[in-house]
């Protein structure tokens, strides 16, 4: 039995309760307030024991976060032109399976798509595939019946297995389309790029209308490449560099030393770009430069 306000029992948990937090709201910003409410609630706990300490911060922590996200939806809906989930820098793992199961559940794809989840069936998916909680645990996280949460669970991993948004490229792939994706915009040669995209291709940009950007999904080749083909007169003078987003690799384009812009992107498993992202929103933008997460 712990002692509800040990501080070092909370810091253990914490990064567990980072990439729990993240993968449900999509933001390090309301993932790192979540957190910060779940400690808060551990130190109110006072003398009272608690047997099982993972447990009961996971638990306030998952509930946290699913009235976040409800109170987020009107927000959502109300976002000016697509919104995707803030960039995070991912600590590149020195074992091949680890990092493979990091870029699985930190994609953009597969957040993305977790937003078209109820909040009970994404946290109940993320608890039971990504963090290994047991069926009887997840029940009593979100206090409904286990029978309830195997079918919460199931559901989602349908529509997640049948999307195939949990394919990971190789690095070494991901490197080689980079360098063409990146040559290609810069001598404007639109056949070079073409060979590179599937031809259900799409393309979405975040700016949450505080810069210029897109507003719409661009989909289908001739949409996107006319874009891109606009795009090399934005990008001409920026700094490009790769870096480790949300477990794969991506771009930073800066201006001046200033992240701008960060480019990221998903692949089918014949290593075709299926999907364009565009991260344009100053705020979520402006922790790039920090530290590496690890979730």
């Amino acid at each position: 039995m712990s002692n509800p306000g040990d501080v070092s029992v909370f810091e253990r948990a914490r990064p567990r309760l980072m990439g729990l937090a993240y993968r449900i709201l999509g933001s390090r910003a309301d993932a790192e307030d979540a957190v910060q409410d779940t400690f808060l609630k551990w130190r109110a706990a006072g003398g009272n024991g608690i047997e099982n300490p993972d447990s009961w911060l996971t638990t306030a922590c998952t509930r946290r976060c699913i009235d976040m996200l409800r109170a987020a939806h009107r927000t959502r809906i109300e976002y000016i032109g697509p919104w995707l989930p803030e960039p995070i820098q991912t600590l590149t793992e020195n074992d091949p399976d680890e990092a493979l199961s990091l870029a699985s559940s930190l994609s953009t794809a597969f957040l993305l798509l977790l937003e078209r989840l109820t909040p009970k069936e994404r946290a109940a998916y993320l608890l039971h595939e990504i963090f290994d909680v047991p069926y009887p645990e997840i029940a009593a996280t979100l206090d409904i019946r286990e029978s309830t949460c195997r079918k919460l669970v199931s559901r989602a991993r349908a529509n997640i297995d049948r999307a195939k948004v949990r394919h990971v490229t190789p690095v070494e792939r991901q490197e080689q389309l980079l360098a063409a994706f990146e040559a290609a915009v810069a001598d404007g040669r639109p056949d070079r790029l073409a060979a590179l995209l599937s031809d259900d291709i799409e393309l979405r940009a975040d700016s949450g209308g505080k810069v210029p950007a897109i507003l719409r999904v661009l989909r289908g080749k001739a949409e996107v490449l006319d874009f891109l083909a606009r795009a090399r007169a934005w990008w001409a003078s920026c700094d490009w560099t790769l870096a480790d987003l949300n477990g794969g690799r991506a771009f930073v384009l800066r201006e001046n030393g200033a992240a701008t812009t960060a480019l990221s992107f998903a692949y089918d498993e014949a290593g075709a770009v299926t999907n364009i992202y565009i991260m344009r929103n100053p705020d979520k933008l402006a922790r790039l430069d920090e530290a590496p997460n690890a979730v």
